[in-house]
């Protein structure tokens, strides 16, 4: 049997949280699980905090992007990268 290395869980800033990252709205709410269509298409950063709702201080750069929850820490798309 082959074994499957286990995937460190993502960042709480942008982990499976309460909140829509792209939205702020709480996740179970009637619209939380809706995306906009830049997001879906990988053009558009997480704005807000999975865990809080906070939104978050964001820079894009031609390279990716990071973003940083005053309670949560910060997060990068470079680091992401390596878990695909």
């Amino acid at each position: 049997m082959s074994e499957m290395a286990e995937t460190p869980a993502l960042p709480a800033p942008v982990g499976a949280g309460r909140y829509n990252v792209y939205t702020g709205v709480q996740a179970d709410a009637a619209d939380g699980g809706v995306v906009p269509t830049a997001a879906q298409l990988g053009l558009e950063p997480p704005r807000f905090c999975a865990e809080c709702g906070r939104r978050m201080i964001v820079q894009v750069r031609p390279t990716g992007w990071w973003a940083k929850c005053s309670r949560h820490g910060q997060v990068d798309s470079i680091d992401l990268d390596v878990r695909r």
